[in-house]
């Protein structure tokens, strides 16, 4: 049953961040792949909050099966991300493709480490 979970969680996750993805970058036209950007760190911050909660073993594993691997997973992208980098390199825009690697990286990293210490203090 386990499966069913996950796959509950990716059928919210996908379609979640295609639609996020497409609106974000309407907005914010340019080179630079906001959409990734910010459906990326919205999955960054929810996991690291749920590891969080998890490592205070306050969260049922159906909820980590849902949320983390279902939801999150589908929710960011990592080929995306290495497509639109590699596309940015190729097409001349050198900047902006190291720019979304750092930056990616860093504010990935950052945001699942806010998530859990702001799970932290509520638990």
């Amino acid at each position: 049953m386990n499966w069913l979970l996950v796959i509950a969680g990716a059928v919210i996750g996908a379609p979640l961040r295609y639609l996020t993805d497409r609106a974000v970058q309407a907005r914010h036209g340019g080179a630079f792949p906001w959409g990734t950007f910010t459906v990326n760190m919205i999955a960054c911050s929810v996991l690291g909050g749920l590891a969080g909660a998890a490592s205070s073993a306050v969260v049922p594993q159906w909820v980590q099966l849902f949320l983390g691997t279902g939801f999150c997973a589908t929710l960011s992208t990592y080929s995306t991300f290495s497509y639109e980098t590699l596309r940015l390199a190729e097409t001349g825009a050198k900047l902006y493709a190291v720019a979304n690697a750092v930056i990616s990286v860093v504010a990935g990293l950052g945001g699942a480490f806010l998530g859990g210490a702001v799970v932290q203090l509520f638990l």
